[in-house]
């Protein structure tokens, strides 16, 4: 199955936390969803130079190593449909605090885009990140994703920022989106 097949119907898909061993299927659903959802808007130079640095096996297994870091698969029947990615927070935003949280990743193969998937995914994530109590999160989000946009807004995110997100020598326009611990 490749990005941009149609989903096949699901049997019995499960979300649940990735483990050291997941840093090769991470890296393969990671490069996947990046490319299916923005690999047209690059040169292939570039684009190839960006997977090979922020989706390769060994990035993964870097966040995995680390108990500040946790990611979730989506997967069914033995295959990897989604993920989602979080940790300290690291945009770069002069009000971002020591102890704030960040969803650094969420995707899906695009099949099963508007499927609940990505909402599942997504509490998955921001329950952990709260698991010590109420703190303040920060999301990425590329500023042409309309949809993504809306979807943190109903979650109670707000647009705060924005910065360059370099993918090799192209610069895109990103949204700093975040929601303080007392909407929590």
């Amino acid at each position: 199955m490749t990005a941009t097949d149609p989903a096949p119907p699901l049997v019995s898909p499960t979300i649940r936390r990735a483990t050291p061993a997941d840093a090769q299927a991470l890296a393969r659903i990671g490069a996947d969803t990046f490319v299916a959802t923005f690999g047209h808007l690059y040169p292939d130079e570039d684009l190839q130079a960006f997977l090979a640095d922020s989706h390769s096996s060994q990035a993964y297994a870097r966040y995995l190593a680390d108990p500040r870091y946790a990611a979730w698969l989506l997967g069914d029947a033995g295959r990897v449909l989604g993920y989602a990615l979080a940790g300290p927070a690291g945009l770069p935003h002069p009000q971002l605090a020591p102890g704030d949280g960040e969803l650094k990743r969420l995707y899906l193969l695009p099949a099963l885009h508007n499927g609940g998937w990505g909402g599942r995914l997504f509490a998955t994530a921001l329950d952990w990140l709260q698991r010590d109590g109420p703190r303040t999160l920060w999301i990425s989000v590329w500023s042409q994703n309309h949809g993504a946009q809306r979807f943190y807004a109903r979650h109670g995110f707000e647009q705060a920022g924005e910065y360059e997100f370099p993918v090799g020598r192209v610069r895109d326009r990103e949204f700093i989106f975040r929601r303080r611990a007392a909407s929590a």
